[in-house]
């Protein structure tokens, strides 16, 4: 799994906070207990990316992880162009529900998607690199959503992705 510099947990702790109105989800109050909590979720995403054989293949790399949080990038190649020499939605919708995943299973528990919706705001193009940051807004229970932003290298603002998930029982990383 490529993960980013050691910086970019911080900022995705960071972001994870302010998601929740200066409180991340699910995580202590003290040091320990989120330094605890970042160890985990970087074993679950490197577990799940062992076997990931999809985002895998497709060029997707974890960029940074956290509870509730992911951001993940992927190259746009020419074998993902669609008729109109543009970035099929599909691979655009397979990066953001990759980031998805990978933020709703960071807590250690076996989670999938319940539904989701994608808009496309701007066209990828080839030799793009897009970057998906998927940010929990709510887990309650055994339900979640979470938001999903994908931007290319510029940061324009390729689709927003909301995605609901649900836990369906057992551990990510078995204890």
């Amino acid at each position: 799994m490529a993960v980013a510099s050691a910086a970019a947990p911080n900022a995705a702790t960071s972001a994870t906070t302010a998601a929740h109105g200066g409180r991340a989800a699910q995580v202590g109050d003290n040091a320990e207990e989120r330094a605890e909590a970042q160890a985990l979720a970087e074993a679950v995403a490197a577990a799940m990316y062992a076997r990931d054989t999809a985002s895998q293949s497709l060029g997707m790399t974890i960029e940074a992880i956290a509870p509730g949080y992911a951001r993940m990038s992927m190259p746009v190649r020419g074998d993902m162009l669609n008729g109109h020499q543009t970035c099929h939605g599909g691979f655009i919708f397979a990066l953001a529900d990759s980031a998805f995943a990978f933020a709703c299973n960071s807590h250690n528990h076996v989670t999938v998607g319940a539904g989701c919706t994608i808009d496309y705001l701007s066209p990828g193009r080839e030799g793009d690199l897009l970057s998906a940051t998927a940010v929990e807004q709510t887990l309650a229970g055994k339900s979640g959503i979470y938001d999903v932003k994908v931007v290319n290298q510029d940061g324009r603002t390729i689709a927003l992705f909301r995605g609901k998930s649900h836990r369906i029982g057992g551990d990510v990383i078995p204890a």
